[in-house]
């Protein structure tokens, strides 16, 4: 089975954002006194980004409000300092648009600091659906078919590229194929189910024509 376009996650995915998000969130928890593991920290990003900063302060001596005000520091350094491009992300963009087909974003990602970082990256996608703007969060499918729907596609045509079970989730909801990409060093979700599991981008050339 081979796909004419991608529906692309943002955080993990085509950006390497994580690194800087466990390492923020391990140093606020370590200034209370307590030393925690940033793979600890990984592992509950990996789920959920807000879900990990209740976690954390449910478990530890900080609060969800400090959390939220040093990731939003993080995401406004970002404008000026991004994350880096995930490694084979920009080779599948452009193997995605010499085919002829469309680079999509599918993401929970607020739509100001989604475009921010795409700007300051120089990553060039055909469109783009934040949660935020009103949509059902993954792993329901509603922004994948919306963006099916909205270029005209088949859902069979389009895979689905992400770093959590809930994008393959979502995706194999509204039809489409999924490619799951691990995270080096964490187990594969108990819960994955996708068609494609791989450790790099560039795995995902060979299934698109």
């Amino acid at each position: 089975m081979t796909y004419r376009n991608v529906v692309w996650d943002m955080g993990g995915t085509l950006l390497d954002t994580y690194p800087a998000i466990d390492a923020l969130f391990a140093q606020r928890v370590g200034a209370t006194g307590v030393r925690i593991d940033v793979a600890d920290v990984a592992r509950l990003t990996r789920t959920s980004t807000s879900r990990a900063m209740s976690t954390l302060a449910e478990r530890y001596d900080v609060t969800v409000a400090e959390l939220t005000a040093a990731y939003a520091d993080l995401k406004q350094l970002w404008r000026s300092e991004p994350p880096p491009v995930m490694p084979g992300a920009g080779e599948v963009i452009d193997a995605v648009r010499a085919a002829g087909g469309l680079n999509l974003v599918v993401t929970h990602r607020d739509r100001d600091s989604a475009t921010d970082l795409l700007a300051a990256t120089g990553l060039v996608v055909d469109d783009m659906v934040c949660a935020p703007d009103g949509y059902a969060r993954k792993p329901d499918p509603q922004m994948y078919v919306l963006m099916a729907e909205r270029h005209g596609l088949d859902p069979a045509s389009c895979l689905s590229i992400g770093d959590r079970a809930i994008d393959a989730a979502g995706a194999a909801a509204a039809g489409m194929g999924t490619f799951f990409l691990t995270t080096p060093g964490l187990p594969l979700p108990k819960e994955l189910a996708s068609d494609h599991v791989a450790d790099q981008l560039l795995d995902a050339l060979v299934l698109l024509g």
